[in-house]
């Protein structure tokens, strides 16, 4: 063998060598992503079962528990409140489920705060531990204005998830209600005694200048006529200049 084809066959050998080695890295790698892929799990659902019978599920893949809190819930005492990360999602061998546990229904004696004034019934529901929820109004005929109506939880001892109590709140009787009369064209005086006949009285006026507008007239009024208003309604009126 000439020293050139030594030559051209040691190249060649070199060439299968890098392509071996080529492949041989390859396969490597896909070996290691399938190998990584196995050692992934479908993190389970423990959201409502016991905290023992969680784990056992979650060690049953490979998985541990963490109890991060316990909070007061309508479920039993050691349930699984939440989860993190949610069931069905794919997790490593060896994740941590962080759980919140349920420490059962609080106990509560709620108050009777029923023909209170909102503010009384408020510190009341602090005093005991307590908190005003959600405050709804309504007009009633025969109640005070800012008194409590009813409120829910009822008053008694409950198991309570919340600590809110929500208060239904009179607003007093409905004020009396008109019909917005027209004003536009009338001189300022004369709408105010039209106002002032209805119960009602001008909370602000604007100059304007309008072109041919008589001097002293109402150009335009806010609420429009028509408009249900009553003693408490904003009305504005524009004055030509």
């Amino acid at each position: 063998m000439t020293f050139r084809e030594r030559l051209h066959w040691l190249f060649r050998m070199a060439g299968m060598l890098f392509i071996l080695a080529s492949v041989a890295f390859l396969s490597a790698i896909t070996a290691m992503r399938f190998a990584i892929q196995g050692r992934e799990v479908v993190m389970p659902d423990v959201v409502g079962m016991n905290a023992v019978a969680a784990r056992e599920m979650l060690q049953g893949r490979g998985l541990s528990l963490k109890v991060e809190d316990r909070t007061y819930s309508s479920l039993p005492a050691d349930a699984v409140v939440r989860q993190s990360p949610p069931g069905n999602m794919q997790v490593k061998v060896g994740q941590f489920a962080h759980v919140i546990l349920s420490l059962g229904p609080q106990q509560a004696n709620i108050p009777n705060v029923h023909d209170s004034a909102l503010r009384a019934a408020q510190i009341e529901l602090l005093r005991r531990g307590l908190q005003v929820g959600e405050v709804s109004s309504v007009y009633l005929r025969g109640w005070n204005a800012n008194e409590v109506i009813e409120q829910d939880p009822a008053p008694g001892k409950i198991d309570n998830v919340s600590p809110h109590v929500d208060l239904l709140v009179s607003l007093g009787p409905r004020p009396a209600a008109y019909v917005m009369p027209n004003l536009v064209g009338l001189l300022l005086p004369a709408a105010q005694a039209e106002l002032k006949s209805a119960g009602l009285s001008v909370t602000k006026f604007a100059l304007a200048s309008v072109p041919g507008a008589t001097h002293g007239a109402i150009v335009s009024q806010t609420p429009e006529r028509g408009q249900r208003v009553d003693a408490s309604t904003d009305i504005e009126l524009q004055v030509a200049e």
